[in-house]
């Protein structure tokens, strides 16, 4: 009895412990994880006041968490989704994982860094530090209104090849002490006959269970947390580590229709199980000491380094833009919980030092207040990368984009030609949602307009699409004035900017508007705000007309609503 209300007061100390440092975190706009580390440290004896003290708590709560937090990775990680992303996207994933690591275990060794006698501690450096943050980066771009975008939808992608890469290292993470190819090929070979078991059994019984228990959320939280432990079972029978069993159950369930409705009726167990992971490992984070502490910030400029140089001349060489490499890049800029799984499976067996996991835990919890930041000022850096590498003739703006803005912008008065003509005197900056239904609009109801319009944007993916359609497309970035003079501006009759400051990156209307009265004086001057009281101002400051989506979508359910009612009458 006294063991049970001993693993019950552990829990409750590590919840309430959790809350309290991620309340703090939130405050100070730190990643939550860092709450729930931090908590567990000061509950734990190696850096806090030993109020949780009994191992066997420690490791049950540490293996459940563990377990449930994979379970949810994987049902995160759809296929489907991910055999649609396209062979640039497979490129890039398959690129920065075996790119990374090969860099990793060729360099590492010459920094002089002693961390661990083990065999396997440069493998794990090398893994780890391929691998970043699901957790972190999709809240901080989710939070950004960035996770859509091209370099969020890259990021994302890379991320979930990480977990793929991630689970296959797990699968063969237990022959590692003997490594005969015959092992390993047997090891690969079960880790298929789960999967296909796991996914027919998904499918074909799964599916009808979650169908005759719709209307009992209940029940459908309980049947799936049943399919994670019994295919955890099947895994640790067949000589494969539980672990990896969670993560096939998440994936043969998220590859289903299904998937997603298990996934919002998990949500709350996540987040419990999540957060008791991460305390679990506070509860074992040493003292730091001054060497440690320097082998992190050694281990973290290494990752940012290789992070720079796997990622953005992938994406850059695949014609998506170098600011969108630079981007992607310093978003993944941190080091992965997914780490830390492996690191903790791997000192389970041995592989590795306890000096070397206190190493990466500590480096994670640097790089994860870093990244925080790097990530919140993104575009800010990636610019200045881009200015870089526009000094020795490697930017956005092609060369064959370059001619057409000399031929459209000199000469004839300075306004744009499409090879007939016609003037180009109308400019759209940035190409977001509203400007996309803009040319939706035109190529319906106005096609003759098109010949007028220049469109200017900071992403090349757009170009060829613009192009075809018959529009002009510029390269500009609207947080810097000196990228917006080419385009032509000084003579535009009509600048129409139909980004708002939520969206805007690097600058906001107020100064765009400043910026746009001197380089096109003569131009109707249209722009969005989502405020009111904003869009008076910029009309008081010089604008023609603001547009404020909020209002336009209240007249239409207004007018729609009124004329329903009329209608009815």
């Amino acid at each position: 009895m006294h063991g049970e209300e001993s693993l019950l007061q552990d829990i409750g100390l590590s919840i309430i412990f959790a809350t309290v440092l991620s309340h703090i975190a939130r405050v100070l706009k730190q990643p939550l994880i860092l709450g729930y580390i931090i908590g567990g440290a000061i509950l734990g004896k190696e850096m806090g006041f030993e109020l949780v003290t009994n191992e066997a708590s420690i490791e049950l709560i540490s293996e459940i968490g563990l377990i449930l937090l994979l379970f949810i990775i994987g049902l995160e990680i759809n296929l489907a989704e991910l055999a649609k992303m396209g062979k640039a996207m497979f490129t890039l994933g398959i690129l920065q994982f075996t790119l990374s690591v090969a860099f990793v275990y060729s360099v590492f060794p010459f920094f002089g860094l002693s961390i661990g006698s083990e065999k396997f501690d440069l493998l794990y450096i090398a893994v780890a530090l391929s691998l970043s943050s699901t957790l972190i980066v999709v809240k901080l771009l989710q939070d950004k209104v960035e996770i859509n975008t091209l370099s969020g939808k890259l990021t994302v992608g890379v991320l979930v090849f990480q977990d793929i890469w991630a689970i296959l290292f797990m699968g063969v993470q237990p022959n590692l002490n003997n490594p005969e190819i015959l092992k390993i090929l047997t090891s690969v070979g079960i880790i298929v006959l789960l999967i296909a078991f796991s996914f027919s059994v998904s499918r074909y019984v799964l599916a009808k269970l979650y169908k005759a228990c719709a209307s009992s959320p209940e029940l459908i939280l309980l049947t799936s947390i049943m399919w994670c432990f019994l295919v955890c079972g099947i895994a640790g029978e067949a000589g494969l580590s539980k672990e990896m069993g969670a993560l096939v159950a998440g994936m043969s369930i998220a590859a289903f229709p299904y998937g997603a409705d298990v996934i919002s009726k998990l949500i709350g167990i996540r987040d419990f199980f999540v957060t008791l992971f991460f305390v679990a490992l506070g509860l074992k984070v040493p003292l730091p000491s001054l060497e440690v502490i320097g082998l992190s910030a050694a281990i973290i400029a290494l990752m940012l380094f290789v992070r720079m140089i796997t990622i953005a001349p992938v994406i850059i060489k695949l014609n998506k833009g170098v600011r969108n490499g630079f981007l992607t890049a310093l978003n993944l800029a941190q080091i992965s919980e997914f780490s830390l799984v492996i690191l903790a499976l791997g000192a389970g067996f041995e592989h590795i030092t306890p000096k070397l996991q206190a190493v990466i835990l500590t480096s994670t919890i640097i790089a994860s207040i870093l990244s925080t930041y790097i990530i919140m000022y993104n575009h800010n850096i990636a610019a200045t990368f881009e200015r870089l590498l526009a000094r020795v003739g490697i930017s956005d703006q092609t060369e064959e984009s370059g001619n057409d803005d000399k031929a459209g912008h000199g000469g004839h008065g300075g306004h744009g030609g499409h090879g007939d003509g016609m003037v180009r005197d109308i400019i759209v900056l940035g190409y977001f949602r509203i400007a996309r239904a803009f040319v939706e609009y035109l190529e319906d109801l106005s096609p003759s307009l098109i010949k007028r319009i220049i469109i200017a944007d900071y992403n090349p993916a757009f170009k060829d699409e613009l192009t075809n359609k018959g529009f002009q497309w510029a390269y500009a970035d609207l947080a810097h004035p000196d990228s917006l003079s080419h385009i032509g501006l000084h003579d535009a009759s009509m600048v129409i900017c139909t980004i708002s400051d939520s969206f805007l990156k690097g600058t906001n209307n107020n100064r765009l508007l400043s910026t746009l009265s001197k380089l096109a004086p003569n131009a109707k001057i249209i722009l969005t705000s989502d405020e009111p009281g904003e869009a008076k101002k910029l009309v008081a400051d010089g604008a023609q007309k603001v547009i404020i989506p909020g209002v336009i979508t209240g007249e239409f359910l207004y007018d729609y609503i009124s004329r329903g009612m009329r209608n009815n009458e």
